[in-house]
């Protein structure tokens, strides 16, 4: 059972948090887009103002990050101390404020939709993710971000995590693509993301600095709508 609903969500042009009605509930194998005219959450691209779902799958729900999230993002980081990884970005102690701000103030702009990640089976927070990039004239966005603390990985959590945001994204926002980057070095990441579907497009050189000074190739991947019908049939019968 797929839930899409905006509990307690933020709306981008006035900053205040809402309680929404009651949320709407898909079976996998069912669109969500049937219904998208009947539920007051829905972020077809062409909308400037959007609010932020709350999207709850079997086992992972995705929440919208809030003001007050920085100490739950610092312990779950500290789960195998991620924010020393060279091959990605995780708030540290001394970062996760910025961290915290960056994602929000991103949000009020309208180009991203940051979450945290929560295993259902223990209520605990496992992670985080976002869409950003959000380009509502083409109707694309990037799915990146993502992080589970160790104890997490490879159990099935950010392969239904992707889902919920992949369905998302393509039934719901309309989207015709949504693409994926990483490091050219995190080869756990990579195989990660082929591992969902997704096509590598290429290797985008010196596409960014990392903390440490290292000039980082990025490698991007991509699914578009046309590929998207068998990469969700393929997903929910992983699921």
């Amino acid at each position: 059972m797929v839930e899409i609903a905006t509990s307690k969500t933020m709306q981008y042009n006035d900053r205040r948090w809402h309680r929404s009605a009651k949320p709407a509930a898909y079976p996998y194998g069912h669109s969500p887009l049937a219904r998208a005219s009947r539920t007051p959450y829905h972020c077809s691209m062409n909308t400037p103002t959007d609010l932020q779902p709350t999207l709850t799958g079997t086992r992972v729900q995705l929440r919208p990050l809030q003001p007050g999230d920085a100490p739950a993002l610092l312990e779950v980081a500290a789960d195998g101390q991620l924010w020393n990884l060279s091959v990605t970005v995780v708030p540290g102690p001394d970062t996760v404020q910025r961290y915290l701000d960056t994602a929000l103030a991103g949000r009020d702009a309208g180009t991203v939709m940051p979450f945290l990640i929560v295993d259902r089976n223990s209520g605990r927070l496992v992670g985080s993710t976002r869409f950003w990039k959000i380009d509502r004239a083409n109707r694309k966005q990037e799915i990146g971000h993502t992080w589970l603390s160790a104890s997490m990985q490879r159990t099935g959590i950010n392969t239904e995590a992707k889902y919920l945001l992949l369905a998302h994204s393509f039934d719901v926002m309309r989207c015709v693509r949504v693409q994926f980057t990483t490091d050219e070095l995190n080869e756990k990441s990579r195989a990660a993301i082929l591992r969902i579907g997704a096509k590598q497009e290429g290797i985008v050189r010196h596409e960014r600095i990392m903390p440490d000074g290292r000039k980082r190739n990025s490698v991007r991947f991509s699914i578009i709508d046309d590929e998207w019908p068998d990469v969700k049939a393929m997903l929910e019968a992983k699921l």
